[in-house]
């Protein structure tokens, strides 16, 4: 089974963040977590992660509860890859992929043999290979989201959690790594505030308000004008076509919810 909330809620300072949420993958899916700023996105995903631990619910791993899992456990099947990453060490490409094997390492080191191949599949998946040697800090911000990934598969996880991940990216680039992230063997969860991305990569999207899912499904299910209007507070027209919606947006409601 892969990983899945069940009636998940998590406060932080007192403030309800995340309540009542449960989601139940396929294998493989993709699942699109949408939402307006602080709706509970990325705190979510941190519980998915196992960063946050649940005030109620459960998360749930092939069945087990996260929380009776080893943190290494847990690191060798989910992987993370955040919004923002950065270092001011002069580090190699490789080295930053090699961090992914962090959790395979034991006391007395791992199977360097092991380590090289899958630090060699995880730059040849993410085109990332020639760029081995260059340094972190000679990269554009897609080659660092690339770089990004790639660390998060060399761990060999079955699952991967990614917090906005084409934020301040170009078109170009947005598409590269949606259409790199779709194709991975693997369930993935994505924090994204673009609903047309969404609708043309996730298998299934979520969306939250205030930390509850007021929609789930495809996206042509869940994406409509309707949706938008209440969710986002913006006037929009939907369009569907071969199965997925496209949103045109006009202007936001006069009456914006507080």
């Amino acid at each position: 089974m892969p990983l899945h909330a069940k009636n998940i809620t998590w406060s932080r300072g007192g403030n309800l963040v995340v309540d009542g949420v449960t989601i139940e993958p396929h294998r493989g899916e993709t699942i699109g977590l949408l939402g307006p700023n602080g709706s509970g996105k990325s705190s979510l995903l941190g519980v998915l992660a196992g960063v946050h631990r649940p005030d109620e619910g459960q998360v749930l791993l092939d069945g087990s509860d996260i929380r009776a899992l080893r943190r290494r456990q847990v690191a060798r099947r989910v992987a993370t890859v955040e919004q923002h990453a950065d270092t001011e060490i002069d580090i190699t490409v490789a080295n930053v992929v090699r961090l992914g094997r962090i959790p395979h390492r034991g006391p007395f080191g791992g199977d360097d043999t092991a380590d090289r191949a899958a630090i060699e599949r995880a730059l040849a998946r993410t085109g990332m290979t020639e760029h081995a040697h260059r340094r972190w800090h000679t990269l554009s911000g897609g080659e660092r989201q690339r770089v990004q990934i790639a660390r998060a598969l060399a761990q060999e996880p079955d699952e991967i959690l990614l917090d906005e991940p084409t934020n301040h990216l170009d078109i170009a680039h947005q598409l590269d790594i949606l259409a790199l992230v779709a194709e991975l063997p693997m369930t993935s969860y994505i924090a994204l505030h673009d609903l047309n991305l969404a609708a043309m990569f996730c298998d299934r999207v979520v969306v939250l308000t205030r930390g509850r899912i007021v929609a789930a499904g495809t996206p042509a299910e869940v994406i409509t004008e309707e949706l938008v209007a209440d969710v986002y507070r913006v006037r929009a027209t939907v369009t569907v076509d071969d199965g997925v919606p496209s949103v045109s947006y006009h202007r936001a409601l006069r009456a914006v919810r507080p």
